[in-house]
């Protein structure tokens, strides 16, 4: 198991009696070479014990359900379902073959045991978690001797409300059984656990981030100016500034923040500031299945000059294309000029994400410099002047708020921040010329609270639709609805419907 000489990946042995590769996927690879780094065990796996599994999430609670279900359908087959959270510790087993089960037992595959990659080197669950998608790991493409007993197939479970991860379902059988639709299954399997979460979350949705494509160029006209910007408030300016200095002396910066914060947008005009003139562009992470076209595509554009990269969500890249990157950066690196003035080159490039600790490991010994990027929810001050020029920008000219528009956008928290800002104003700017309450969604005027069911979100739109009509009164809109006064005070209360004032 030797990396390639220019640092990338490498194949993993061949098979003693055929001089086939055992394993050439890039994926397992750069597993095996993690696996390494980790110190696991190429003989013996040893995962950690972490104790009872806890058994009280909504994810245990729907997984166990679906694995439950379709062990009925496989008493009959040599197989265990396995379910895990975000960092490989098994919540549930189940199997109807007890010689199967005792033989796991032995490999400690069993509740309360780890099996990440950490602790377990290359194996089903590991991998996926590591790269967030689906993998089948057969007998002999497992790290350690001691799991090429087993052929396991793995998918990940994402919450449908948040995105994160959190966990995933795996199936084991035995290496001399045919893995057929094994991957399939899990897929399946993991499939409808989303499902039932989403279902069981009352319909409640994550909503959908941009898809990176490739990458793309960043121009002046189509987001603030440095000028607005700076004119925001002092946490915005202070994070600026520090990612302005940091990429000027040539450091690599995180911008770590929740997702829509402006952690992009922040990095941008600090390259701007930092390096004016230069080509700036965006690289978003794509899905798991687009990562390798998505790398071989924009990657060259690193070492040009006068230009500037920005890798947004880096937290969502699998672990492979993270070391692949790495690898990269280091070859572009030693390829460029010698400065004129002595100083050591340096790549132009920065990165986003949810925390540090959420970058990959290969990239996250990179970052020399974390800049926190503060929630729209922390910056009051910053809305109003964010939602004027998000009117703007959609009309091209001056747009005016009334007084009521702007107390709902002031008290409104702004989940999905910034992004969220500029869609909601965008939408109200397309239809009106000044914008009042009437044309922002009705839960912008409902106050912080549980996720509403269907017929209670239904029935709260339409309280605030009779409420947001110019003049209307609290009593002519029960009136309207066909309910009394009191009931639609007690219905405003129990919705969390702030009355515009």
């Amino acid at each position: 198991m030797v990396p390639n000489q220019d640092g990338g990946l490498f194949t993993l042995g061949r098979d003693p009696d055929t001089g086939r590769p055992l394993v050439t996927a890039k994926r397992l690879a750069a597993s095996w070479l993690r696996s390494e780094e980790y110190g696991v065990s190429a003989e013996e796996v040893d995962p950690s014990w972490a104790g009872p599994a806890p058994t009280d999430s909504l994810f245990f609670e729907c997984g166990q359900a679906v694995l439950t279900a379709l062990r009925s359908t496989l008493a009959d087959e040599p197989v265990s379902l396995m379910l895990t959270d975000a960092d490989g510790l098994l919540l549930q087993r189940l199997s109807g073959s007890s010689t199967l089960l005792r033989a796991l037992d032995r490999v400690h595959l069993a509740p309360g045991f780890t099996y990440s990659e950490r602790d377990a080197g290359t194996n089903g669950m590991g991998l996926a978690l590591a790269d967030r998608s689906p993998v089948l790991v057969r007998a002999e493409e497992h790290y350690s001797a001691s799991l090429r007993t087993y052929t396991c197939a793995a998918a990940p479970v994402f919450d449908p409300a948040s995105g994160n991860l959190e966990g995933c379902v795996n199936i084991t059988t035995w290496s001399d059984a045919s893995p057929g639709l094994l991957l399939a299954l899990a897929q399946s399997a993991a499939g409808n656990a989303t499902a039932l979460m989403l279902a069981r979350a009352h319909g409640h949705r994550q909503k959908q981030g941009p898809r990176g494509g490739v990458f793309r160029m960043r121009r002046d006209g189509l987001e603030p100016a440095v000028g607005t910007m700076r004119a925001l408030s002092s946490s915005w300016t202070d994070a600026l500034d520090q990612a302005t200095k940091a990429l000027a002396a040539g450091r690599v910066v995180a911008a770590v923040g929740e997702h829509g914060a402006g952690r992009a947008t922040l990095l941008a005009q600090a390259f701007r500031c930092s390096r004016p003139g230069a080509r700036i562009l965006s690289a978003a992470a794509p899905a798991p299945d687009d990562v390798d076209a998505w790398l071989s595509v924009w990657t060259p554009e690193l070492a040009k000059p006068d230009t500037a990269v920005i890798v947004e969500n880096i937290d969502l890249l699998p672990a492979w294309a993270a070391q692949e990157l790495k690898a990269y950066a280091v070859r572009a690196l030693r390829a460029l000029p010698p400065s004129d003035t002595g100083t050591t080159p340096a790549l132009a490039w920065a990165v986003t994400a949810t925390a540090l600790d959420a970058i990959p490991r290969p990239l996250a010994a990179a970052v020399d410099t974390v800049v926190a990027v503060p929630p729209l929810r922390d910056r009051g001050d910053d809305v109003l002047q964010l939602a004027r020029f998000a009117a703007r920008q959609t009309r091209l000219r001056e747009i005016d708020f009334t007084p009521a528009a702007e107390r709902a956008l002031l008290e409104h928290e702004w989940p999905d921040n910034v992004d969220e800002l500029f869609t909601v104003v965008h939408d109200a700017a397309v239809r009106a010329e000044r914008i009042d309450v009437r044309h922002l969604p009705a839960y912008i005027l409902g106050r912080p609270g549980p996720h509403l069911s269907r017929i209670e979100a239904l029935e709260r739109d339409e309280i605030v639709r009779s409420l947001t009509q110019p003049g209307v009164t609290v009593t002519a809109a029960a009136a309207e609805l066909g309910i009394s006064r009191a009931t639609i005070y007690r219905r405003i209360a129990r919705l969390g419907i702030a009355r515009p004032r």
